[in-house]
């Protein structure tokens, strides 16, 4: 935190007195974000190890209040230590105020207004921020396209088909994303898209919308955002307020282009699906994969969603294994109850025990980790299958915890789901073990050569089990200590 308050205190000349965790202190993308106060002033601190993803905020935030549109000032940043000053836009999201302001499908009209002023700064966003924006900084693509849209639905088929035990062929379901695809890609999408346009990314303050997380922001159809707003499963919008807005929505885009309602109502309900099964990959991620159970809550929701679309939307193209997969998942009462999922149990009281987790990198063809504590090893991961920053002149003589080859290996997709898939078996070994009273767990990473990847991700394992309590971290890099380094 010491350089988020080193921040504080270079932009406004105080002292930061307090520092207060938001979002349970580390949000669902991995973000620690705080509020800083001080000397009656306040900001909001974040702290992030994605680089480009902390750049595309920072450049967007500016670029977005250049021109008028409501978006937090950016105060200050240390990009080479992942930390970034931003304007405080107080506690109130757009979902929290609908969720004060509504009576089963009975919604305020406070909360109606809210929303029509949300929709109406949409397409300030879409096109006129569209215009003259860096899409270089996009991360992870400039735009949202063939291969983006490939990993959505992988995500969805493999985290949450999958692991929902949705029965589905392979093959005719690839045949059926490949026709899909090609139906959005056929939509005119050479505006701004938001990428994560939902309720819990709109504050309010004194009754305006000022909006947040964006960093996902690249070129893309107009469509997608105002399906993610107005589909986002939680909020559960009535049909008769989405079709309102959607016709507001629709009217406030009319005042920036040519729009022609019938082209766009065409690939309209297309988005919609995609956008809900991005969502679903995300909850059974989340949920089943890391066993958060938490967004396991919002899949009833979603399939609410499912089963409206089901009964009152065709789609222009046949998607024949798809919609019966989607279908199931609609009518799955074992889905459905997870809205009812029970909290986890309250640990019994008194102080847990020590666990000493031991986390080595090694080398498959030099030497390898012994275990002397009598668990057969522990978990050894071959990293092996990993983007190889060896393979590179500039990276060569560097390890894996030099900042250059973290960066490189934290901007792969590859990476960020290799590490979050160990977290996740890890974390629930730390669990078991410490419930069980053991007090050694060991983790080895192993690459070709020892230095990079199995370093890297060492590294970041240590450093997530590190903010668990009862548990102490010791790590070894065995091929680093033979070059003395």
């Amino acid at each position: 935190m010491q350089v988020l308050k080193k921040l504080f205190e270079q932009h406004f000349g105080l002292l930061a007195e307090t520092v207060q965790p938001l979002q349970g202190a580390l949000g669902a993308s991995g973000r620690i974000i705080v509020r800083l106060t001080g000397g009656g002033r306040s900001a909001i601190g974040i702290l992030y190890t994605v680089r480009e993803e902390n750049l595309a905020f920072i450049s967007f935030s500016r670029h977005f209040r250049r021109l008028g549109l409501p978006v937090p000032e950016i105060f200050a940043e240390a990009l080479d230590e992942g930390a970034y000053l931003e304007e405080d836009l107080g506690d109130t999201t757009l979902f929290e105020f609908l969720g004060c302001n509504r009576q089963g499908e009975t919604i305020a009209s406070e909360a109606v207004e809210a929303y029509r002023k949300v929709v109406a700064a949409l397409p300030r966003f879409q096109v006129e921020a569209g215009r003259g924006l860096n899409y270089k900084v996009c991360t992870p693509r400039p735009s949202f396209d063939k291969q983006s849209i490939a990993w959505d639905l992988n995500y969805f088929k493999y985290y949450f088909l999958r692991l929902a035990g949705i029965p589905f062929n392979e093959q005719a379901l690839e045949v059926d994303f490949s026709r899909l695809t090609k139906f959005l890609l056929s939509a005119d999408h050479d505006y701004f898209l938001y990428r994560d346009f939902q309720s819990r990314n709109v504050m309010l303050r004194n009754g305006q919308p000022y909006f947040l997380d964006y960093q996902g922001g690249r070129k893309g159809a107009l469509q997608y955002d105002i399906a993610s707003l107005l589909y986002d499963a939680k909020a559960d919008l009535p049909p008769a307020l989405r079709q309102q807005l959607l016709e507001h929505y629709l009217d406030c885009l009319s005042g920036h282009i040519r729009l022609d309602r019938g082209a766009f109502m065409e690939h309209y309900y297309a988005y919609v699906h995609v956008r809900i099964m991005q969502a679903l990959g995300a909850y059974g991620f989340r949920g089943f994969y890391e066993r958060k159970t938490h967004f396991l809550q919002s899949v009833p929701y979603a399939l609410k969603n499912l089963r409206w679309l089901e009964e009152n939307v065709k789609l222009p193209l046949a998607l024949p294994v798809l919609m019966e997969a989607l279908g199931a998942i609609a009518r799955s009462e074992k889905l459905e109850a997870l809205g009812t999922v029970a909290p986890a149990a309250t640990p019994a009281p008194g102080p847990a025990p020590v666990l000493t987790v031991r986390v080595f990198s090694f080398s498959f063809h030099r030497e390898q980790p012994v275990d002397p504590y009598g668990n057969g090893g522990g978990y050894v991961f071959d990293t092996r299958s990993l983007p190889n920053p060896g393979r590179e002149a500039r990276f060569r003589e560097l390890t894996g915890k030099d900042a250059a080859v973290a960066e490189f290996l934290s901007r792969e997709e590859s990476v960020r789901c290799y590490l979050a898939g160990v977290e996740a078996l890890v974390d629930a070994s730390v669990e078991a073990y410490q419930r069980r009273g053991f007090q050694n767990l060991m983790v080895a990473f192993g690459c070709t050569g020892g230095q990079h990847r199995s370093v890297f991700l060492a590294e970041q394992l240590a450093r997530h089990l590190r903010a668990k309590s009862g548990v102490e971290v010791a790590v070894r890099h065995i091929e680093l200590e033979k070059m003395g380094r």
